[in-house]
């Protein structure tokens, strides 16, 4: 009998599920996002019963193979726990971080620099098949450049500051019918801000079109590539992204990559596409 092997790619805010049975794709699934730093091991097992165990689609595998956000350090061994006591006949379990998938995903055998540009942002320097260098991401408060939680922090900053045009003020209030009390409230009282600043990055994909949100965009990402990728001083490497945001926005990384002396490689949705 074949085995049957479990890959998961997990961001802040979806999970992506794949599962094999040798080379042969078996089933996708999809939950919502693990980050073990903002969740605990019970809490991620209650996801996994709920959202995965319970798919139609679902079969029992013999090895995990889990790349996520926050899997890093004494964090890995939280998501391995909550795997384990969910699915007590696995065999084997390996957890890495999201951005050792993406680089590997991305890049192969092949040197370059392989970024994650989703709900958060997170960068590396990937040669011979090792991550060597990684400029910290810190965060959607003291950093995650370009990714879809500041890119949302920024467009509802500037509508509710007034500082677009009214015409796309008058949008974003049509679209979402939201206060600024609750605004604030979402933000700063309930928990995953990120997921939620995160969700009006479709706004900016709608009206890209518009000069002021390509002034949006082009700040944001330039702000990724000098805080970030400048520093790992390789302007010789391709760049290569993974996530919904560089998805959506490649022709603006594009423009921004070539404005800081870089050309961007692959560019992928996701790294199970």
């Amino acid at each position: 009998m074949e085995k049957i092997i479990l890959l998961a790619d997990s961001g802040s805010t979806k999970t992506d599920w794949l599962l094999l049975a040798g080379n042969s794709e078996v089933a996708r699934i999809a939950t919502q996002g693990i980050n073990p730093f903002m969740l605990d091991e019970a809490e991620i097992a209650a996801i996994l019963t709920s959202e995965l165990l319970a798919d139609a689609h679902f079969v029992c595998p013999d090895a995990v193979h889990f790349y996520g956000a926050g899997c890093r350090g004494e964090q890995c061994g939280v998501v391995e726990r909550a795997l384990r006591s969910v699915m007590p006949a696995l065999h084997e379990v390996t957890v890495d971080s999201d951005l050792v998938g993406a680089a590997r995903a991305l890049c192969g055998n092949a040197d370059g620099i392989a970024c994650i540009l989703g709900t958060g942002s997170n960068s590396c320097l990937y040669v011979s098949g090792q991550v060597v260098a990684n400029v910290s991401p810190l965060g959607y408060i003291l950093g995650d450049e370009g990714s879809g939680a500041v890119l949302g922090r920024r467009l509802v900053g500037d509508v509710l500051k007034h500082q677009l045009p009214d015409h796309l003020c008058s949008a974003f209030h049509a679209r979402y019918a939201i206060s600024a009390d609750e605004m604030i409230r979402r933000v700063y009282r309930e928990p995953f801000a990120n997921r939620f600043l995160a969700s009006f990055a479709p706004f900016l994909s709608e009206h890209k079109a518009d000069a002021a949100i390509q002034q949006l965009l082009h700040e944001e990402f330039d702000r990724f590539f000098k805080r970030n990728i400048c520093s790992y001083g390789r302007p010789d490497l391709p760049v290569s992204f993974v996530g919904s945001v560089a998805y959506y926005f490649q022709d603006v990384l594009r423009s921004v990559a070539a404005a800081n002396g870089y050309a961007v490689g692959r560019v992928l949705r996701s790294p199970l596409s």
